[in-house]
């Protein structure tokens, strides 16, 4: 019997329930690939992680008496912290830059401070 209803029909319900399928395999490993890194963009854990690092290195800094700056900025970007702005002396600059390299976490210390 040829002809009847609901022939040919099975071929598109395999089509569509392959489609939704793959779109829904889509969709699910979207939110994976937005968390992780790339060069130029941070996941959320190593934005968490370098903004921890910027905390401590900034704490870091505060306490030591030979710092005790405010004007030093410091920033940190997978791991690799920058020291930037002004203190008084070339061994203030060499100073921070210890000091910041000590902290866990920090894989670099990128030393922009100039000496005013």
């Amino acid at each position: 019997m040829s002809g009847g209803i609901g022939e040919g029909r099975l071929p598109m319900c395999r089509h569509t329930l392959s489609a939704i399928t793959a779109a829904g395999l889509l969709c699910a490993g979207v939110p994976l690939l937005s968390c992780s890194s790339s060069r130029t963009h941070e996941s959320t854990g190593e934005y968490v992680d370098d903004s921890a690092i910027t905390t401590k290195v900034k704490a870091a800094i505060l306490e030591d008496p030979a710092l005790k700056s405010l004007q030093i900025s410091v920033t940190t970007y997978k791991g690799v912290v920058q020291l930037s702005g002004f203190v008084d002396s070339k061994a203030m600059v060499d100073r921070a830059a210890e000091v910041a390299g000590k902290v866990s976490g920090v894989r670099e210390v990128k030393n922009d401070l100039i000496v005013k």
